[in-house]
């Protein structure tokens, strides 16, 4: 599934301009490129948090109908909203977004093909199974309305909705969520879902909670998915939204093979901005042909109770050294991601027409930013928290890496970025840089290696965090090192 999300550092291969922006006026070329260019199998509408093109049917249909001629839209390839969660954020879009899937069907059989060509949408930031039925009934109600108002009676008004759970809590306890939305299902509907496709949040848990609470809550979902299936008879087909850098996932083109063994059993990733426009388009290509004819192979991962417990005591272990840190470093990073480069027409999460993420009674920027900010002064955020982490686990008799396989691998791809004099020169004034010092002390010790950069590329990042650091301490802005060394990671955040 090709995404929007804003976080490729270099320009996309189809732009004219080369300018690393993709206006909501670029965005209908990107996803036709998307599936004509890469093969990607879906393509994700993002009305979450920013400014979106919502004629987009009409403008891929009018402008290139032959190509979904014979390649049918809800059939052979597959557009997804993501709608906005309506009790976070006013529902403006929601109701937008839902007309849109009414009277994109009915433009379909006009044009005598593939109907509906929109049949599912993701709700992010599920923690209740009410608020799937509520959105389901709303789109239920809506859809007879609009039959009565203008008297189209092509619309079944069933519309599935696909969870994504963000929260470390949210996934670790989603099968008692899901169990109970299959009661409210078969109550309303009269019948259980056919299927489920359940989609796992990577950046988010990273940012409320670190790197390592994040890929574990992710396993224990993925493992939980299967338990319920079993259980209900329902098919179910996890997702994962995955950046390239490993603090937002870890699945670059470079990386295909070590992903795979972390997430055995999932059946959709997503391949975001920087995965198909910060590599070589060949390596792009063959990376997107790999997952496409592999990942529908691998077994799910399955976990006994007794590891769903330890497991989550793990992940309790690793978030409250992280979670103390960045709430102390949250004033800073604010105030240093409002520099990052825009990428997408995104709005404020603020007010009306949005959410920030947050710790304690900290705001954060959002996860993008976050990483982009870190990895440009040479401080990943991979390491915050973790080395605390892994000294807690081995005191507990807990095998970090029984729940995260490429725990080594990851932190050593970070490492690459670690710039230790930009570390040791914000470590001797705050006491909060001073415990990410000793993360990587410890994390050394663990894996029995040095942290740094090593080759031609990575030396360059390094020159340039350090150029940031002494720009960041004059008070000058560090947009520009922010995508220069972007270039380089080959991811902006």
């Amino acid at each position: 599934m090709a995404t929007q999300h804003p976080d490729n550092a270099s320009a996309p291969y189809w732009k004219k301009d080369r300018n690393a922006f993709v206006s909501t006026r670029d965005e209908t070329e990107e996803c036709y490129s998307a599936f004509r260019d890469l093969d990607c199998q879906e393509f994700m509408w993002d009305w979450e948090g920013k400014y979106v093109d919502e004629a987009i049917i009409d403008r891929l249909f009018s402008t290139y109908l032959s190509f979904f001629k014979t390649h049918q839209l809800g059939k052979d390839k597959f557009l997804t909203f993501r709608i906005p969660n309506i009790w976070h954020e006013r529902g403006y879009s929601l109701a937008r977004a839902m007309m849109g899937i009414l009277t994109a069907e009915s433009f379909a059989r006009d044009l005598q093909i593939h109907a509906p060509p929109l049949f599912e949408v993701i709700l992010p930031m599920t923690n209740s199974a009410e608020d799937l039925l509520h959105i389901q009934t709303t789109f239920e109600k809506l859809a007879k309305f609009e039959q009565g108002l203008f008297g189209d009676t092509a619309h079944s008004g069933y519309l599935n909705v696909l969870p994504l759970f963000e929260g470390i809590d949210d996934l670790i306890n989603s099968r008692k969520l899901l169990r109970r939305y299959v009661v409210l299902h078969n109550r309303h509907f009269r019948k259980k879902p056919d299927y489920l496709r359940l989609h796992i949040a990577r950046s988010d848990p990273a940012l409320n909670s670190g790197l390592v609470a994040a890929v574990i809550a992710g396993k224990i979902a993925l493992s939980e998915f299967s338990r319920f299936s079993s259980e209900e008879h329902i098919p179910v087909y996890p997702a994962i939204g995955v950046g390239t850098l490993p603090f937002r996932g870890s699945l670059s083109p470079e990386r295909i093979e070590n992903f795979m063994r972390e997430y055995p059993g999932m059946r959709t990733v997503y391949v975001q901005s920087a995965f198909r426009y910060d590599f070589p388009l060949p390596l792009v290509k063959k990376a997107i042909r790999i997952l496409n004819e592999r990942l529908q192979r691998t077994r799910p991962l399955r976990y006994r109770d007794s590891e769903v417990e330890e497991a989550a005591a793990l992940c309790a272990l690793f978030s409250a050294p992280y979670r103390k840190t960045v709430e102390g470093l949250a004033h800073l990073l604010n105030r240093l991601s409002s520099q990052v480069p825009a990428r997408r027409e995104r709005k404020l999460h603020t007010g009306l027409f949005g959410y920030s993420r947050s710790i304690g009674k900290k705001r954060l920027p959002r996860a993008i930013p976050f990483t982009a900010v870190l990895y440009t002064l040479g401080v990943p955020p991979e390491f915050i928290g973790t080395g605390r982490g892994l000294a807690a686990a081995a005191r507990a008799s807990i095998d970090t890496e029984k729940y995260y396989t490429n725990l080594r691998p990851d932190l050593e791809c970070a490492g690459k970025y670690l710039n230790k004099e930009n570390l040791h020169q914000l470590a001797r004034a705050n006491r909060f840089w001073k415990a990410i010092e000793k993360d990587v002390l410890l994390a050394e010790a663990y894996l029995g290696i040095e942290f740094g950069p090593k080759t031609r590329s990575e030396l360059a990042h390094a020159k340039i965090s350090a150029k940031a650091y002494h720009r960041f301490r004059k008070g000058k802005t560090i947009g520009e090192a922010i995508a220069a060394s972007g270039r380089l990671r080959k991811s902006l955040g």
